[in-house]
């Protein structure tokens, strides 16, 4: 008889419910409650409406495992710590939450990124190239498309025909997203990254534009994290571009992988709730976590004020808003950050000019567990 293992799923937006309709079509994932900040009886748009709770001990005592698909850190901390408490694996496909607070929980239990977004499909990439014998110099990420200061009017168009939020659809346009997911690469897989808010280079294939990030990796005696924007025809996937050995040059020569010295390994999708089951399986046979923000971070996403910021305005979804965007940062190069996650509320008490940090000094933080957890970590 195939065991069955109790899932626990804490968040209920697009990809959260992505992973409960997955998980519905196995035979050893079950998932038994989903846990919400909204009131379960007005959800009616949820498919099941019955396992939703916004009881924490309910979600940890029925349950084996947790995923997490929230995007809000500063909400998925208290029941995450809960899991953890409980000596639950939590697998997550939420880089905030690796980014914002992750390494204290790496600290202190099972917590893994899930295959599916690009870091966790980055750290699978990974493995295959070291067990090829390939030394990994870059861990890049494909990005189509990226505007700085998109419009509502853009953004809401956009939303509606992809079916996501707005702010998940801003976060993706104006680059947010990117720097939180390469953030979470470099602080996972021993890399750092080259500059603030990252390079992004153009390049007329994804081979050639990890060629050239290789070489800068190189000169730095690390590897780094990074994306290439608007490559023609790129996938929307992940690759990775290391060394081998010379003597096997003419091998990879006649494998098609060119001439050396620098070789790209291209995956060229990531379907993320499709393949959280894989990362979840692999807690479940107590293999090493694929992926999660490390134990001592180097790389931090902070936020950039879009446009004129007054004192007294309130920081509303900063993850995708209007008003601030994500920048990655060597934490090292700007004592006074403080992590985009934890800006949802904050209010100015100084103005922050169009394109500024916005710094400790500038807000008032709004008190939370996420924030007492980031003043331990820092």
């Amino acid at each position: 008889m195939t065991h069955v293992t109790r899932i626990g799923i804490i968040g209920t937006g697009y990809i959260a419910k992505g992973i409960l309709y997955a998980f519905a079509q196995t035979d050893d994932l079950a998932v038994t409650k989903v846990f919400t900040h909204s009131s379960p009886e007005t959800r009616t748009d949820y498919p099941k409406q019955s396992l939703l709770t916004t009881s924490i001990d309910e979600l940890v005592e029925g349950a084996d495992l947790v995923v997490v698909a929230s995007g809000d850190p500063v909400r998925a901390t208290e029941p995450v710590e809960a899991a953890i408490e409980a000596s639950l694996p939590v697998v997550t496909m939420d880089a905030e939450l690796q980014v914002t607070v992750g390494s204290f929980f790496a600290r202190r239990g099972y917590l893994s990124e899930a295959e599916g977004d690009q870091p966790g499909c980055l750290a699978a990439l990974r493995e295959e190239a070291l067990a090829m014998g390939f030394s990994p110099l870059v861990y890049g990420n494909l990005k189509g498309f990226l505007n700085h200061h998109p419009t509502p009017e853009e953004m809401r168009y956009w939303s509606g025909i992809q079916g996501i939020s707005l702010d998940k659809t801003t976060a993706f346009t104006d680059g947010t997203k990117v720097q939180i997911e390469q953030a979470l690469v470099a602080n996972g897989l021993g890399a750092t990254i080259v500059q603030d808010g990252l390079l992004g280079p153009t390049a007329v294939d994804v081979a050639s534009g990890g060629a050239a990030l290789a070489e800068l990796a190189e000169k730095r005696k690390t590897p780094i994290s990074d994306y290439l924007l608007g490559v023609q025809g790129a996938p929307a996937g992940v690759f990775l571009t290391g060394r081998h050995e010379e003597e096997m040059q003419p091998y990879l020569r006649y494998y098609k992988m060119g001439d050396g010295p620098y070789y790209t390994l291209l995956r060229n999708y990531h379907l993320c709730h499709l393949e959280v089951a894989k990362t979840v399986r692999r807690a479940i046979e107590e293999r090493p976590p694929l992926l999660n923000n490390g134990t001592s971070p180097t790389v931090q996403v902070i936020g950039v004020a879009k446009r004129d910021l007054a004192e007294g305005e309130v920081l509303r979804h900063p993850m995708g808003s209007f008003d601030v965007r994500g920048v990655a940062i060597r934490t090292a190069d700007h004592p006074d950050h403080v992590p985009i996650g934890l800006l949802d509320g904050a209010r100015l008490i100084r103005p922050v000019p169009s394109n500024g940090t916005i710094t400790r000094d500038d807000i008032d933080l709004v008190e939370s567990r996420a924030l007492e957890i980031w003043r331990g970590l820092r």
